[in-house]
This record gives structure tokens, sequence and C-alpha cells, in this order.
């Protein structure tokens, strides 16, 4: 294993997306090389203006907006890495969590690697209903793929996937919006692939910061998690 393609779905990310790069750039996996991939789905904010005038990175532009799970497709058809990272075009996520999220797979102990969120200790999503609505939806979501699919994750819904190409390359995955990262791993715990986890830094936003999942995404995630169960 020798090179990590970075794949960044983007959609309306001009705020955040500049300074997402920076540190994706500036971080060092050693004798790893990295490839940056930008899946921009369709943006209309300027964000295709910032990703022009950005040296060493790969961009590719969708006509029209697919879901975030069409522009990761995207992404993974164009990587020619070894292996292979999603990462979120937020800031919620630490890009210096790389290291250990490939570790697993550098050292040959799996081929997929999920990324289990740390909460922050001040989090002001704490005081609202709204928080523990999506903190419930992640228990249940992580309750039922542990028990339909015999695994013991502490979570699934983290950004941070870390996956061989060689292993995305034989998954075919049909849906392209928020659920794809759990059809995808569903398929995997179905072939009885090993999984590891890996602690990973979370800062949240909210909505009026450009958050895009909602509680209408959670039903089209269990849904997912049940009907793959039963299908291929």
């Amino acid at each position: 294993m020798s090179k990590l393609s970075i794949i960044i779905p983007a959609f309306n990310e001009k705020n955040t997306i500049e300074k997402l790069l920076g540190a994706v750039k500036a971080v060092s996996l050693g004798q790893i090389e990295k490839e940056i991939i930008v899946v921009d789905d369709g943006s209309t904010d300027g964000t295709r203006e910032i990703l022009k005038k950005t040296p060493g990175i790969i961009y590719i532009f969708h006509e029209k907006n697919l879901g975030k799970g069409g522009a990761v497709k995207t992404g993974f058809k164009n990587a020619t890495g070894d292996m292979v990272i999603i990462q979120d075009a937020d800031l919620e996520y630490d890009p210096n969590d790389y290291t250990a999220m490939i570790q697993p797979i550098l050292d040959g102990r799996a081929e997929a690697v999920l990324g289990v969120r740390v909460q922050p200790e001040h989090d002001a999503r704490r005081h609202k209903s709204l928080y523990w609505f999506s903190w419930f939806g992640n228990e249940v979501i992580t309750w039922l793929t542990n028990a339909l699919y015999r695994a013991n994750i502490e979570e699934y819904e983290g950004c941070y996937k870390a996956f061989t190409k060689k292993l995305i390359d034989s998954i075919n995955v049909k849906t392209n919006n928020f659920d794809f990262d759990n059809e995808l791993v569903c398929k995997i715990l179905k072939r009885g692939k090993k999984i590891i986890t890996a602690p990973i830094k979370y800062h949240p936003r909210n909505y009026e910061e450009g958050k895009k999942i909602n509680w209408k995404h959670g039903f089209l995630i269990l849904w997912t998690i049940i009907k793959y169960r039963f299908i291929d």
C-alpha cells in the first residue's frame, strides 16, 4: 500500500472548502502518497471557482446534483490509490486522523476501517432537542445494524471510512443518497469481512452553517439497513 485517495464530495461549500483542502494537503502520511479528489456535485455558490484555482487537487464536476453517494461513487471510480478514504467538505472532521484510519489496512489487519466519533466536551447542541433526537437516531442505526448483521461496532455514521481500493471495486452500491455508506458497509458485513474501528475527532456544525443531512435521511438509512440484509 503506497497511495491514499482522499474522496471529497462537495455541494455548495464555498465557506469551508478552501480551508479544508489546506488541512488535507498539510497532513503528512510519511511514505504514503496522497491523491486528493474533489467531486463537486452541482454547486452553484462559487465552490467550483475555488476548486479551479486550487493547485494539487483533482476536481470533477457533476452538471446536476446526484447526492452525496453519487459524488462518492464518482470519486471511487476515478481513484488510483491502493486505499481510499471519504472526507466531507466541511470542517467537522480532522484530516490528522487519516493515519489512525489507514494504519489497520497498512498492517494487514483489515480491509475496512470505520471512524468512531469522539464527541467534543463543549457542544452547544446538547441544549437543543434536535441533538438528542439525532443521538437517539444514531443509536438506533448502530443497534439495528449490529443486530441484523451480527456485528459489534460502536458507530456507523462517522464520516471517515477507509477501505482498500480492491474491496471498493468489488462492491456494487446502488444508492446515490446519504445512505450510500450504510449500503456499502452492510454489504461488506454480509461478506464476513473484518472491520476495525478507530476514534476520530468531531466538531459538529449546525444547519445554519450548512449541515445537510436531516431526520428524513435517518429513515432512509434504516430502510437501507433492513433491505440489504435480505437482498443483494
